[in-house]
């Protein structure tokens, strides 16, 4: 689904990136930890095509229509159209826009991107709603401009819910729990789990084992210094939160 491989890249001339490599195949839920200043959120970024961010060398090839294809030189919005999916560490608002023409407007490119059907307003409000209530979200933020005036824990919700109604076949899920009580993370989680199945794949970046107590990762990522210096199984994040980072950097 997803290979990146050798992979330095830089902001503002700064390289953050320095050879990471990472392979994520269909089904499977990769997490990402470690410690502040790591690359955790320039990887995410990245992968996404945020224009502040660079390539300097390396491959990252997503696999689309039944081919691996490079990602670099594409826009993020073509990204976005073959299925790639980027929930923000801290999601953006956009004012006069309402939330339901921003998620039917979303949600039509990539229908017309594939030769598929859009949605008129009236069925995508009911299919909005059906989404809508796997995050518990109430029916007022409908029309509500996109994460105006919205708690920390409802723009995470409402990134969510952008999640749902696209269904990409990867999304990379960055620091989606900072911010969130226990309750608001569960429900996160909960909407999180509902999209999981073995025709997508999904990268969670995270500081803390409390949320991959709610998404069960299968295979568990540290990043240190721009590369990934350990993975193993669902046990390294245990260790991690018992043990810190020292025992890994060192």
């Amino acid at each position: 689904m997803l290979s990146i491989k050798d992979l330095y890249a830089s902001v503002e001339g700064n390289q953050i990136l320095k050879g990471l490599s990472l392979s994520v195949k269909a089904g499977e839920v990769h997490a990402i930890m470690g410690p502040n200043g790591s690359g955790k959120s320039t990887l995410s970024k990245v992968v996404a095509g945020h224009p502040q961010y660079a390539v300097d060398s390396g491959s990252i090839d997503l696999e689309i229509a039944g081919k691996m294809t490079s990602l670099i030189g594409m826009e993020p919005d073509e990204r976005a159209r073959e299925g790639l999916f980027l929930a923000f560490q801290y999601p953006v608002e956009i004012p006069g826009v309402p939330t339901s023409e921003f998620l039917r407007s979303s949600y039509n490119a990539v229908c017309r991107h594939h030769g598929l059907e859009e949605m008129d307003p009236i069925d995508f409000d009911g299919f909005l709603r059906e989404k809508m209530k796997v995050l518990e979200m109430d029916d007022k933020y409908i029309d509500r401009a996109v994460n105006v005036d919205f708690s920390g824990g409802e723009k995470k919700r409402n990134e969510i819910l952008q999640m749902a109604v696209l269904n990409p076949r990867l999304a990379v899920l960055d620091e989606t729990d900072s911010g969130l009580d226990v309750d608001s993370m569960k429900i996160v989680a909960h909407g999180v789990n509902t999209l999981r199945s073995k025709r997508n794949a999904m990268v969670v970046i995270t500081h803390y084992q409390r949320l991959l107590n709610y998404i069960k990762p299968d295979i568990v990522h540290v990043l240190h210094q721009g590369r990934i210096i350990k993975t193993a199984g669902p046990e390294l994040a245990l260790e991690v939160e018992t043990r810190g980072y020292d025992w890994l950097i060192k």
